[in-house]
């Protein structure tokens, strides 16, 4: 038997400097953070523990001469307003790839005042949010084909992405949008300008994560449950192979978790450990030690 980790997951590049940000600060004293630092529970604990606090919007507001952390999520020009006007210090840790995503969705909304802008990503997603209010909340949220209606289509259109979406589903939409153009077609010819801001990071991570569960027995996947990330990369562990389990701790890898999987013993049994980009590596390596007790 052998037991491995994916080298290809954990953290993404924004998440690791979010997190190296934080411990540096938190060595000059105390650090709020604007909601859960990174989507996984037991990295949150471990940075609680290091005195890190998490805070909402309506702490926030009431917080003054305090530091206060903006995650690699990135935050809408509301936040900062608010944390300056009370005197905060802010600890910028948005992710780079994110952060430029925001500024070109700004600059667009400011150059074409009576275009729609449109975002593909989930409602309610912290990056989404961020993204919105550079648009002064005006920017229609789109998850698939099926909220087109949302869009006037005899207008012109400038269509960006969470940078955590599938490349599928954004081609997907781009070619619904263009047929729901063509239907809906004047002699005005409204613009339709779509732009590829998947970060290719973390868009890549569901091919890797296919080629590497496909080869394993079992498959362990360590995530967080408030990780929509973590979630669809689940699946796609799923698919490729059906004896993929979602854990969140070491606890949680136990005989009765396994005791359904449909495992040919007459092969090499290969347990595989992975995660999401929200996936810390000390917790990864938890899990393998957790197995290899298990399996003694």
């Amino acid at each position: 038997m052998t037991i491995s980790i994916d080298t290809k997951s954990g953290f993404c590049f924004g998440v690791t400097a979010a997190i190296q940000k934080a411990e540096e600060e938190l060595n000059k004293g105390t650090l709020y953070c604007l909601g859960d630092i990174v989507h996984n529970g037991q990295e949150v604990k471990r940075l609680e523990q290091k005195g890190l606090e998490t805070i909402d919007y309506d702490d926030l507001r009431t917080l003054h001469n305090v530091r206060v952390l903006l995650r690699a999520h990135g935050e809408p020009p509301s936040t900062y307003h608010i944390a300056r006007n009370n005197g905060n210090e802010i600890i910028d840790a948005t992710c780079p790839v994110v952060k430029k995503l925001q500024e070109r969705i700004h600059d667009t909304y400011i150059q074409h005042r009576n275009a729609q802008i449109v975002i593909y990503g989930k409602t309610g997603h912290a990056e989404v949010f961020g993204l919105q209010g550079q648009t002064n909340n005006t920017a229609i949220i789109v998850e698939s084909d099926n909220d087109l209606d949302r869009i006037d289509f005899k207008r012109d259109i400038y269509l960006f992405s969470q940078t955590t979406m599938s490349v599928e589903g954004l081609h997907s939409l781009i070619k619904a949008i263009e047929n729901r153009r063509e239907l809906a077609a004047t002699d005005d010819s409204p613009v339709f300008e779509y732009h590829d801001t998947i970060c290719r990071n973390v868009a890549n991570r569901a091919a890797d994560l296919k080629t590497f569960a496909a080869r394993q027995s079992i498959v362990l996947f360590v995530g967080g449950q408030k990780s929509s990330n973590a979630k669809v990369l689940f699946e796609h562990c799923r698919l490729a192979n059906p004896n993929t389990f979602f854990v969140e701790k070491a606890e949680d890898v136990t005989s009765d978790l396994l005791k359904n999987a449909n495992v040919r013993t007459d092969t090499d049994f290969k347990i595989g450990i992975c995660g999401a980009t929200s996936t810390p590596q000390w917790l990864m390596e938890q899990i393998k030690t957790a197995a290899e007790r298990l399996f003694e």
